[in-house]
């Protein structure tokens, strides 16, 4: 009794049944040839996607919808990318601060430390071709410049009168806007500044150059400071025989 009447009500929807998946199976079917992709089209035929690949796999797409689901993918392409361009900015953001907090007050006998060891790894040294070499520092940092002028001022008690500074740049770079903000960096007019140097080889990098933000490079050189410069090779030796 029990199997007769469950046989009965299959035989009322299986039909219904049969009639509603057909009628799905029609409608993913115009929607593919529109160039909807699987996701799209099983947002509006809630089947399953073994279901719907079966549906479709028989199913061409013209030109037009090709382009389409191509350019739909290198759209969701770079979506993705950017999502993780934006994480990695952000992770490195937040290892940034943590570190920086590791950093704290710096004293005069740090940056007595932290001077040599960017004189050693960016000053002119004397060579034995060279003996009366005075002190020379180059970069193109702002933030190295700041450090090195502080620390000659304080540990080395240089004044800024005994300081010869220099601007290299690149012909194609702008001298009036990179002296200006030289100027600025270091508390130096520049009608102080020595003539400009041009560099005009052919720049050979891979590098992508923001000639906005491009000031060339600014050099310090002390006056008369020979035995300066001797006395500085001295503490790097210190440094390393401690060490």
């Amino acid at each position: 009794m029990i199997y007769q009447n469950h046989r009965c009500i299959m035989e009322t929807i299986y039909p219904w049944f049969m009639i509603s998946k057909t009628r799905e199976k029609q409608k993913a079917i115009v929607l593919r040839k529109k160039g909807l992709s699987y996701n799209e089209i099983l947002r509006l035929v809630p089947v399953a996607k073994s279901t719907l690949s079966v549906w479709l796999r028989e199913i061409g797409l013209a030109k037009r919808q090709r382009q389409r689901l191509t350019e739909k993918r290198k759209l969701a392409q770079k979506k993705a990318q950017q999502t993780c361009r934006e994480n990695r900015i952000r992770a490195t953001e937040e290892i940034k601060t943590l570190a920086g907090k590791e950093i704290k007050k710096i004293g005069k006998k740090e940056l007595f430390l932290i001077g040599i060891a960017l004189y050693w790894a960016e000053g002119s040294k004397q060579k034995e071709t060279n003996v009366s070499q005075g002190l020379r520092f180059s970069n193109s940092d702002p933030r190295m410049i700041k450090i090195f002028l502080k620390w000659l001022i304080e540990i080395c008690n240089v004044s800024k009168k005994n300081m010869d500074m220099r601007l290299y740049i690149h012909e194609t770079g702008d001298e009036e806007k990179s002296l200006k903000y030289w100027s600025k960096i270091v508390g130096v007019p520049v009608v102080r500044f020595r003539k400009t140097v041009f560099k005009k080889h052919n720049i050979k990098t891979n590098r992508k150059v923001d000639n906005n933000n491009y000031f060339g490079l600014l050099d310090i050189t002390v006056k008369r400071s020979t035995n300066l410069n001797r006395k500085l090779m001295g503490w790097v030796e210190g440094i390393v025989s401690k060490i």
